[in-house]
């Protein structure tokens, strides 16, 4: 547990080497990547999974307007600030990639490498076309105070139980936003955060980033992830994962964990 940006963060630390610190979205905590801790560490890399402001065992602020961009972007730094970490191989999923893509054009200084998985760079999802923007329609449930609330909860979570096919998954969701409180904070990402536009003059990432996309997405389409590519100044790698939904870090760990591991170990090795 840290004293971060005016909340108490809780992070694991797992293993030991350069520092890979991994981001998760909504409605998950830090077990989501539970697959890939392992053997990030087995690598010799030291990984970091917090849970973000609002989910797990961290902080979870009242208000909406605890949940801008500003603060959860001061939540990550000020984590490597806490754990004296100059710089990260960065990996970000769904509100986890947001604020990756974030943190990679604003502070690019702290940021070896990005992954970005399932989220595309802001532009490129508010560019991406009508399609993508039927994609996110959902979006319009989860900012109603209390009805989404109620919505998610009702008949024993049902509606998250179809998110995804990984087993047990959902319980965990269930666990860990039944807390009063904490499933509205999850949702107060999508309340708080309209408009996911970077300040202007900070479009461009100049880090290496690799997108992950999957290809039983339903929120997020293929063009999102691709486009992202015109706001990366060098090298932007795309890789597409078949046969797994959007929750890709558990449904094709597999295929997953090697394209990190084969992105990272060329970070590492260009840092030496």
């Amino acid at each position: 547990m840290l004293d971060v940006n005016g909340i108490r963060i809780h992070t694991t630390t797992t293993g030991q080497g350069p520092a890979v610190l991994l981001l998760h979205g909504f409605p998950d905590t830090h077990l989501v990547w539970r697959k890939q801790v392992p053997v990030l560490a087995a690598a010799g890399f030291r990984v970091l999974a917090p849970d973000l402001r609002g989910y797990g065992r961290s902080d979870a602020p009242g208000g909406v307007f605890d949940y801008t961009m500003d603060k959860l972007r001061g939540d990550v730094l000020g984590l490597l600030d806490a754990l004296h970490i100059d710089k990260v191989f960065l990996v970000g999923h769904d509100w986890g990639g947001i604020i990756g893509w974030q943190i990679a054009a604003l502070a690019p200084e702290r940021v070896h490498r990005y992954v970005a998985m399932s989220t595309g760079h802001p532009y490129a999802i508010a560019r991406a076309g009508i399609l993508q923007r039927l994609r996110m329609t959902y979006i319009l449930g989860f900012i109603m105070p209390g009805i989404a609330e109620h919505t998610l909860r009702a008949a024993d979570w049902f509606i998250m139980r179809q998110f995804t096919d990984e087993p047990g998954q959902a319980d965990h969701w269930k666990r860990d936003l039944s807390p009063p409180g904490r499933l509205t904070a999850a949702l107060n990402y999508y309340r708080a955060n309209l408009s996911l536009a970077l300040p202007r003059g900070h479009r461009q990432v100049k880090v290496p980033v690799m997108g992950l996309w999957s290809d039983r997405d339903p929120a997020l389409g293929e063009k999102q992830m691709r486009d992202s590519a015109h706001y990366v100044d060098g090298e932007f790698r795309f890789e597409r994962i078949r046969g797994a939904d959007h929750w890709l870090q558990l449904t094709a760990a597999g295929e997953v964990n090697r394209l990190l591991l084969q992105f990272l170990e060329e970070g590492r090795a260009a840092a030496v």
